[in-house]
């Protein structure tokens, strides 16, 4: 018995469409008449506008996606009479564009790039009420990530030495400043990890009782 399995199957350029619209679209590539081959594409395209969910009748930039789609699928081999020019090949073979990344080295990693934003944010802003606050939110954060990165404990001074460092010495914090506890930190994350392992072992729970239920079926 011979068995057809799709990794023996000719790749698909858009699996999008299906394994059955890309043989509608082979068998249009073997009609010798031109006129019968255009009539066949355009039929083609009618399903494969179903298959999107959209009319055909509708003009502009989908049905010229249609067409399109249809010279991928033949591989760029379709000789028809197509109602817009066929897209050029090499468009479609060229490499993407990178996307552009924020350059820069980060002092320290386990403070992170947002965190140096924020301080030279605070370093922007006038003397407020709203910069004393920006600027406890940040000692407070970078406490948490450092705690969190090092698993240690660590000195309210260690991290006003770091901001002084940052800030290249341009934020002065506030003397009213709270700063949040090493050991609150350690607990809030404790219970952040068992309430995640507990949800993680209901779940376990509840697919072995289904899978015991359709043992039984």
């Amino acid at each position: 018995m011979n068995f057809d399995y799709n990794t023996q199957r000719k790749r698909m350029a858009l699996p999008e469409y299906g394994r059955n619209v890309q043989k509608m679209v082979d068998y249009v590539k073997t009609i010798e008449n031109r006129e019968e081959r255009t009539r066949a594409a355009k039929t083609v395209i009618m399903v494969m506008a179903n298959l999107n969910n959209t009319h055909y009748k509708d003009e502009g930039e989908l049905k010229h996606k249609l067409w399109d789609h249809l010279c991928l699928i033949a591989d760029f081999d379709l000789d028809i009479d197509s109602p817009y020019p066929q897209p050029e090949q090499s468009k479609f073979q060229e490499p993407p564009n990178k996307i552009p990344y924020l350059q820069g080295n980060v002092k320290f990693l386990h403070y992170g790039r947002i965190t140096e934003l924020m301080i030279d944010a605070a370093i922007e802003m006038e003397d407020s009420d709203e910069k004393s606050y920006l600027i406890e939110l940040i000692v407070n954060q970078m406490k948490k990530s450092y705690v969190l990165w090092n698993r240690s404990q660590v000195d309210d001074e260690v991290i006003l030495g770091d901001l002084k460092t940052l800030s290249r010495g341009k934020l002065e914090v506030p003397e009213d400043i709270n700063i949040i506890e090493t050991k609150e930190i350690i607990q809030t994350n404790k219970k952040k990890q068992q309430s995640t392992g507990k949800k993680t072992g209901r779940q376990g729970k509840q697919f072995g009782k289904k899978k015991q239920q359709y043992r039984h079926q």
